[in-house]
């Protein structure tokens, strides 16, 4: 994802440079900070899998991204808050070597939704006013941090992704396989890459908060069909993953480690107790 990204930023800055004369000419450079914009761009449809054209508007005013299933519809058909928006170029994920994922919050669930264009310039334009967008909210949410600070916290690509098996609570209903998703501390698990919502999300704490992560599995663990197996503790319970591969095993490992091994932040506290709430 990360080597995808940086290709397609890098063609286009390569193409600003040299064939749009962008760097001589400063009015033909992309106003991203301009607070709106508005386009069209092929959205994955969430049932179907389909690809079809929707308006899509972004406010700074409103602080929020929205699209529109109709081109003459009032009301939007969803509205992310900028505050809690996230976009990440997927292009093998969505088959499209301009495919980006935007990720939202909806009720304190995850969302994703995914788009592309057929211009590589038209999506990083959209990708870099989303960032600028975002820019502008956290200078906002918080006046005494320094742009260096800020500018990490614009977007962010995922610790891992992959296939693992899981097992519920009980740990008695056998294990099945599910595509996973590592976004900071939120582990979530999909039946598909491509679906819109999560099936579930673990919440991964520190180890001060009682979070340990072990190779392997409890004695007496049945049903799981890939043998490297990862425990993750949590102060409620178990949760049980297993790996096809080693290295699989080894790097999913890695991306929880550091997770724990990273103090939470005030806000994550609130996260989390948020998850212990979860039915």
């Amino acid at each position: 994802t990360v080597s995808a990204s940086l290709e397609l930023l890098r063609e286009q800055w390569i193409r600003a440079k040299y064939e749009r004369q962008e760097f001589i000419y400063p009015e033909k450079q992309e106003p991203y900070s301009a607070g709106y914009r508005e386009g069209f761009l092929w959205k994955r449809g969430r049932d179907n899998g389909q690809f079809l054209s929707r308006k899509f508007v972004l406010t700074e005013r409103e602080g929020a991204l929205k699209y529109f299933n109709r081109n003459d519809a009032k009301e939007p058909k969803a509205v992310m808050k900028i505050e809690h928006l996230n976009a990440t170029f997927q292009p093998a994920k969505i088959g499209h070597p301009h495919g980006l994922q935007v990720t939202y919050l909806k009720d304190n669930s995850t969302r994703n939704i995914f788009i592309y264009h057929e211009d590589g310039k038209e999506i990083v334009d959209w990708f870099n006013a989303l960032r600028a967008a975002r820019f502008h909210y956290l200078q906002v949410a918080f006046p005494g941090a320094s742009d260096a600070d800020l500018v990490p916290k614009l977007s962010r690509n995922y610790l891992k992704e992959g296939y693992m098996e899981k097992t519920g609570p009980k740990q008695t209903e056998g294990f099945r396989k599910r595509w996973f998703t590592m976004d900071d501390r939120r582990l979530m698990y999909f039946k598909d890459p491509l679906d819109a919502f999560a099936r579930g999300e673990v919440f991964i704490g520190s180890k001060e908060s009682g979070y340990t992560v072990l190779h392997g599995f409890p004695p007496s663990t049945q049903g799981h069909h890939w043998p490297h197996g990862i425990t993750i503790v949590t102060p409620d319970r178990k949760f049980l993953f297993a790996c096809e591969t080693e290295s699989d095993q080894r790097e999913w490992v890695a991306a929880f480690q550091k997770a724990v091994d990273r103090p939470m932040l005030p806000q994550e506290y609130a996260v989390e107790a948020h998850f212990k709430h979860k039915p």
